[in-house]
């Protein structure tokens, strides 16, 4: 049977068999979630083989043009693949034991890598879908979460509430591990969520996302908690990092390059005295991984197409005393940004 994006990425190898074991990618082309499968394609279609755990489900869920087939117990990957001269693998996702067996086996590998990676980039109408729905559930979730802030509760009790919300709201889990930092903990822009006690005029930074029909969604909103009256330093720079965000959604288009995209938030930084507080790349791409192809960056050379979705996340970071960051998942529809989250932006002061 035939499959039209297995047989466009098996082509694109140009290996005997392409055959694919990394649970993302797995997904990306069968469409079922499992935690063992294996996908073959050649010339005559695409199998995939799993075990009697997901036989019956996978049967019923996979894509069109896939045929679903038990594992045989008892075979090595390596003998699965036998048939074959060259056999297609995405290296750089592959163990080393799997890599070491099938070339020991005699296969030639040929890199799979960069066609998934650049097939992944530009998002299907159905991806779209489940990566709009992922960020309706993360936008309905926090602004759920906001009245439940209170004094006292620690990082840890707010990203729980926020976690539960966002699967109230539909989603079947989190992108990644949510990041609540309170007060200064907010400089570090990966902070590890700990039990910090929220206070009175604390800086409330919150990164988070969820998954919906197996896709991300990527946020990041900074709150004041209570204005003390002396935060006038981190009124500025919200303004400005926000200003930043904004001129990325009004400026970037198709065409242009990932480092174009990073400049164009980065030069408006450094012109208001901001720009070395700015410690990582303008954004990612997001699709069934958190970090995927296309990236916003001082060195990537990626040109933007249509469909692909990616977040706008300028940021400013000012050791031991607050970060901001504002980030909304994005995508470029009729060559321009289209916003997939759509909580406000302005600065919330609870």
């Amino acid at each position: 049977m035939k499959n039209l994006l297995s047989d466009e990425i098996y082509s694109a190898v140009g290996a005997d068999a392409l055959v694919v074991t990394q649970e993302d990618l797995r997904f990306y082309l069968t469409g079922f979630q499992s935690s063992f499968g294996v996908v073959v394609v050649d010339g005559s279609g695409t199998k995939f083989y799993t075990d009697s755990r997901y036989l019956e489900a996978a049967k019923k869920s996979v894509k069109q043009g896939i045929t679903t087939e038990e594992y045989p117990k008892g075979t090595k990957l390596a003998e699965l693949l036998r048939a074959y001269g060259s056999v297609g693998l995405a290296v750089g996702k592959a163990n080393a034991a799997e890599y070491i067996a099938i070339r020991e086996a005699g296969h030639e590998v040929v890199d799979s890598t960069s066609a998934f990676a650049q097939a992944m980039a530009v998002k299907s109408s159905g991806e779209l879908q489940s990566i709009k729905a992922a960020c309706v559930a993360a936008d309905e979730a926090f602004i759920a979460l906001l009245p439940q802030i209170k004094e006292g509760m620690t990082e840890n009790e707010a990203a729980a509430l926020l976690e539960y919300e966002m699967r109230r709201h539909g989603a079947s889990g989190t992108s990644f591990a949510t990041i609540c930092a309170f007060g200064a903990h907010s400089s570090v822009p990966h902070h590890e969520t700990g039990s910090s006690p929220l206070k009175f005029g604390d800086i409330v930074l919150i990164d988070f996302g969820c998954k919906v029909g197996g896709y991300c969604s990527d946020c990041t909103r900074t709150l004041l908690f209570g204005d003390d009256g002396r935060h006038d330093d981190f009124k500025k720079a919200y303004a400005r990092v926000l200003e930043a965000h904004m001129l990325v959604k009004e400026k970037f288009t198709c065409g242009m390059t990932g480092r174009e995209g990073d400049a164009i938030a980065r030069g408006y930084l450094e012109e208001h005295g901001l720009g070395r507080y700015f410690t990582h790349s303008l954004g990612h791409g997001i699709g069934i991984n958190i970090h995927e192809l296309p990236n916003l960056s001082p060195g990537s050379e990626q040109v933007f197409e249509n469909g692909m979705v990616f977040s706008d996340e300028p940021g400013v970071y000012f050791e031991g005393q607050f970060g901001i960051r504002i980030e909304d998942t994005v995508t470029l529809r009729d060559g321009k940004v289209v916003s997939l989250t759509d909580s406000d932006k302005s600065l919330v002061i609870l």
